[in-house]
């Protein structure tokens, strides 16, 4: 019988790493790292876009924020706008005199700043089963209020490389001032995406978090747990990373975020950044737009403390939740049969570990970034360090895919 990675322990647990032992640094290592940077770069169409895109030095505040991987292979990587000169926003990653850089996709005229029809900012996004990409458009650049219709849904297919939909997520389900559109899980058994708003779209102003359901045959929206203990930060709250002070100065406030969908399609997993707890709430609730939103928030589970922070989160095919670990500096894993929290691996080069999603081949990938030193002010890197960005691999089991194979 095949034993999930996270159950493993000692000697049995480095057995089962053995697959890519050939191609981490050490024998022992659970994972691997595939891409590192000490700073972005892209393969740009124009030297005088690269010209200005170094002068500026634009490439201090670009950070990859999600990374997921499609049925062929390829790498995809999310850039958010929250400053002004990203050059893209949605990229695949591309070897360029054997080093990788980032590329525009679907190409760089859908990554037009200014254009409300194309990308503006992108930090979630989801492939699903049918390898089609949904892409999460922010639609504010550098913080500031959400153009009309710049705040979307675009579904791309990645087999023909076309557009499939654009769905134009309504003002009064996402606020442009305050919304913060964060990550997506979809449900394309019973018709339905779920979207976290962190709410914190406007800094040092009040925090307006909730969960945001989209119906995918009538193509309507609902906002619900709007500004829930759940959705929001919790008050006063501070953490640290190696001791170190997360926004030493002005504390960090970031409401629902990480976002998992049981593979049953039945249970929502969600999490603020400003906080430890996990929390669950059923899907039949949320689908049904007639059910009261009182209802709803008086059905909210909490479910424990992950004994981190956390930011991006994905469910396998088996049912576990896998969350980023922020204090912890790497990645743990939920168990709702016994409901315990577990640390799956932990490496201090993991600062700020983001997104993690599965490669459909038994593995999970995840990237760190150093968001908090990053947009620190004063910033805080050393950025001749070669492992600044990194995005890694972790074998987890021969049968573990995301939870949209369950």
């Amino acid at each position: 019988m095949d034993i999930p990675y996270h159950f493993l322990e000692g000697q049995a647990r480095q057995a089962a790493l053995l697959p890519f032992k050939h191609n981490v640094r050490t024998p022992a290592s659970p994972y691997q790292m595939l891409f590192h940077w000490n700073r972005l770069d892209w393969n740009f169409p124009h030297p005088a876009m690269k010209q200005r895109f170094e002068e500026r030095e634009a490439w201090k505040h670009c950070m990859p924020a999600g990374v997921k991987v499609d049925r062929q292979g390829r790498f995809y990587v999310s850039v958010p706008r929250w400053t002004e000169g990203v050059p893209a926003t949605m990229n695949t990653i591309v070897i360029v005199n054997g080093k990788p850089v980032l590329d525009a996709f679907p190409n760089w005229e859908w990554n037009r700043p200014g254009d409300v029809r194309a990308l503006q900012s992108v930090l979630g996004y989801e492939i699903d089963e049918h390898n089609r990409m949904w892409i999460l458009d922010q639609g504010k650049i550098a913080y500031n209020p959400s153009p009309e219709e710049s705040q979307k849904l675009i579904i791309w297919d990645l087999d023909t490389n076309r557009l499939i939909d654009s769905i134009i997520i309504p003002d009064d389900i996402a606020p442009p001032r305050t919304s913060f559109l964060n990550d997506i899980v979809v449900d394309n058994r019973n018709g339905y995406a779920y979207i976290t708003d962190s709410g914190s779209g406007w800094p040092d102003h009040t925090l307006y978090g909730g969960i945001i359901v989209y119906h995918m045959r009538t193509r309507t929206f609902r906002r619900v747990l709007d500004s829930h203990y759940s959705t929001q930060d919790v008050p006063r709250f501070r953490f640290e990373i190696d001791i170190e002070p997360v926004y030493r100065d002005k504390p960090i406030r970031v409401g629902a975020d990480g976002i998992a969908l049981s593979p049953d399609r039945e249970t929502l997993f969600y999490c603020q950044v400003t906080g430890r707890n996990l929390y669950a709430i059923h899907t039949r609730l949320l689908r049904n737009f007639n059910i009261p939103d009182s209802v709803i928030r008086d059905s909210v589970q909490v479910l424990g403390s992950k004994g981190t922070t956390t930011d991006g989160m994905h469910a396998d095919n088996k049912g576990h939740v896998f969350y980023t670990m922020l204090e912890g500096k790497g990645i743990g894993c939920y168990d709702p049969c016994t409901r315990t929290f577990n640390k799956l691996l932990s490496d201090d080069r993991m600062l700020w570990v983001d997104g993690v999603a599965f490669d459909q081949r038994g593995s999970i990938i995840f990237n760190n970034n150093r968001l908090h030193r990053m947009f620190e002010e004063p910033q805080n890197i050393d950025w001749d360090d070669p492992y600044n960005l990194i995005i890694w691999r972790a074998y987890i089991g021969p049968d573990v895919k995301s939870y949209l194979y369950g």
